[in-house]
């Protein structure tokens, strides 16, 4: 079944607003953001459906017009039930100057026999800032079901002024990679990636005190991407049972990467990344 979410937000005056939303089943819509002290527009993806399901086709449009900003959030985790083909989503994200859009949703859960594939496609335009991520588990662990999925595949596209500046591929297939192994999981259940983009200009150092000098806050000055990951670094080191990596890339940016054994932990972990840099971005604009 083909289902199709498309979105626009746009900004007044200031706030961040839903211009038009276009939903087919099993989608929703929810503006969640109604106690938020900031004007930026907090939506949440709904579903009456239990879970992707063979054959679905899932197409999602975002426009972020210039100057607003949009958290996205998910209801759940997402099921991707037993499969005797395939499924897949398509997404499409364009941004326009001084916009940002921020989405780090539920983990994915395969189920046995599931192949999913998700084509993500990111077109900046200059100073947005962009945030998205992906949890993949291991499957129903607790009804014996690990890495019992056929196919799940993850891609992400990200263009500035249409070249291409990031590229990443999550591609696990069970039953031809030992996951297991040095490499790949390592022995670790769940894997998690969170990308950050920005194509705004650095901020100038004030001082050359290192942030390993003292107790970091994000609300004295706008970071640059580097003291961000030195930052994110610390914070993420209080994190036990899991391992993790930050990597800068060439565009002002970076991509974290976590193992671990849990959903929950990772999907906190995540949120409390997207909190950080949510809340620098907000008092950067004011």
């Amino acid at each position: 079944m083909i289902c199709s979410l498309r979105i626009t937000v746009q900004e007044k005056q200031g706030r961040s607003y839903l211009k038009d939303v276009f939903v087919t089943p099993p989608f929703r819509v929810v503006p969640v953001g109604q106690h938020k002290s900031d004007q930026s527009s907090y939506l949440m993806v709904m579903s009456t459906s239990p879970g992707i399901l063979s054959g679905d086709e899932y197409q999602i449009d975002i426009q972020v017009k210039e100057n607003a900003r949009l958290q996205l959030q998910s209801q759940s985790y997402q099921r991707l039930y037993n499969m005797e083909k395939s499924a897949t989503q398509h997404m499409k994200v364009r941004l326009k100057k001084g916009s940002s859009f921020f989405y780090v949703p539920h983990p994915v859960v395969p189920h046995e026999n599931s192949c999913f594939t998700s084509v993500n496609q990111v077109y900046l335009h200059d100073h947005c800032e962009l945030m998205m991520s992906e949890i993949i588990t291991c499957g129903r662990k607790h009804h014996g079901e690990v890495f019992k999925y056929r196919h799940f595949q993850n891609l992400i596209e990200i263009y500035h002024h249409q070249k291409l500046i990031l590229k990443d591929n999550v591609l696990l297939q069970p039953a031809l990679m030992p996951l297991n192994s040095t490499g790949l999981l390592e022995g670790y259940t769940h894997q998690g990636t969170l990308i950050y983009i920005s194509t705004r200009k650095e901020p100038g150092n004030e001082s050359n005190e290192s942030v390993h000098d003292k107790a970091p806050s994000f609300r004295e000055k706008e970071k640059s991407v580097q003291e961000l990951i030195e930052y994110l670094f610390l914070m993420m080191e209080t994190e036990t049972d899991i391992i993790f990596g930050i990597s800068a890339v060439q565009q002002n940016g970076f991509v974290l990467r976590i193992l671990g054994n849990g959903g929950e932990q990772l999907y906190n972990s995540f949120q409390k990344v997207q909190q950080v840099i949510w809340a620098q971005t907000y008092q950067a604009t004011i």
